[in-house]
């Protein structure tokens, strides 16, 4: 059965990420909600099934609990779980491919985190120019995707098993003869639920074993259609109590109001992806240092990187000058 469980995150990794991270947690929120859907919109474009996206969306929320969303930039990151993720299954992406998606995601041509309230999006025309990507360009963003994809595989421990609860889902409306009504119907609002839940800050998949999960999308899309359920408690059967199923049911139906409330709060979220460029913004504009806690890591990393760099260009010219 362990190939149907998850590890779960711990009550120390949780307090520590709210507790003491320098990142205020609404930021750290929002860095989470807009680099999953980043990462589901990648993976739409590359085609790749809906379950290697929502494993590269879990294995980077995991790694995320290790390491400071502020280590790297958050489309960095994301390119390198999608990336990771597909080459250890069916479904392997070549770097080129990936980092042409990212190119254009993250350019000013893409449709992704767009407001329709903007001024110019409707006159806003496809510039391929806009998400070209040169030689240079290229290696440069490959080299970073395959270096963070050794960290995170460093961080996990090499341990990148996820178990989804998709297939339980479809499993667990069999057994309850898909409540009445079709199949598809019911399956797609549960699948739906699942998917969605991908994408909360409330770190769902982290916290919470597939079978409950799934057993919490089949209640939410049954009241939502208006299926008629087992009078008992038929969630126990699944080994789900109801203080479990009413805390995941409230959070699966939660994220689409706090999306709202983000956008009507944080207009810049209706421009483009977030970058760490606008998160140190963010903090500047409430007094907080971006050098702090994980932060100060990044500042590290890159001088550690420019010696390194120096010392290779000093080491080579005294090669060439011999």
């Amino acid at each position: 059965m362990a190939h149907m469980t998850n590890p779960l995150a711990t009550v120390d990794q949780l307090y520590q990420r709210t507790s003491f991270s320098a990142l205020p947690s609404d930021l750290q929120d929002i860095i989470f909600f807009a680099t999953h859907c980043l990462t589901q919109a990648a993976g739409v474009l590359l085609r790749t099934p809906q379950s290697v996206t929502a494993q590269a969306n879990i294995v980077l929320a995991r790694y995320w609990l290790v390491e400071s969303p502020l280590s790297y930039e958050f489309s960095d990151a994301s390119a390198a779980a999608l990336f990771l993720v597909a080459k250890l299954g069916a479904h392997p992406c070549p770097p080129r491919d990936v980092c042409n998606v990212y190119a254009y995601l993250l350019s000013p041509s893409s449709p992704l985190f767009k407001s329709s309230n903007n001024t110019g999006d409707k006159d806003r025309t496809n510039d391929p120019s806009s998400y070209y990507l040169s030689e240079s360009a290229y290696a440069t963003f490959r080299s970073r995707i395959l270096a963070l994809e050794a960290r995170i595989l460093y961080a996990l421990s090499f341990d990148t098993h996820v178990a989804l609860p998709h297939p339980l889902a479809i499993t667990y409306l069999q057994a309850l003869d898909f409540l009445g009504l079709p199949k598809t119907q019911i399956a797609g609002r549960a699948l739906a639920y699942l998917n969605t839940a991908l994408l909360s800050p409330q770190l769902l998949y982290l916290t919470h074993q597939p079978h409950a999960l799934a057993v919490a999308a089949i209640y939410a899309a049954a009241r939502d259609a208006g299926a008629k359920m087992p009078a008992c408690a038929w969630w126990e059967v699944f080994d789900v109590d109801r203080e479990e199923l009413g805390f995941l049911v409230v959070g699966l139906r939660s994220l689409e109001g706090w999306v709202r409330k983000q956008r009507e709060e944080f207009t810049d979220l209706g421009k483009g992806m977030v970058t760490r460029s606008w998160v140190e913004a963010e903090m500047k504009k409430r007094g907080l240092r971006f050098g702090n806690g994980g932060g100060a890591d990044v500042d590290k990393v890159e001088d550690e990187e420019d010696v390194l760099m120096r010392s290779m260009d000093e080491r080579a010219a005294q090669l060439s000058e011999g």
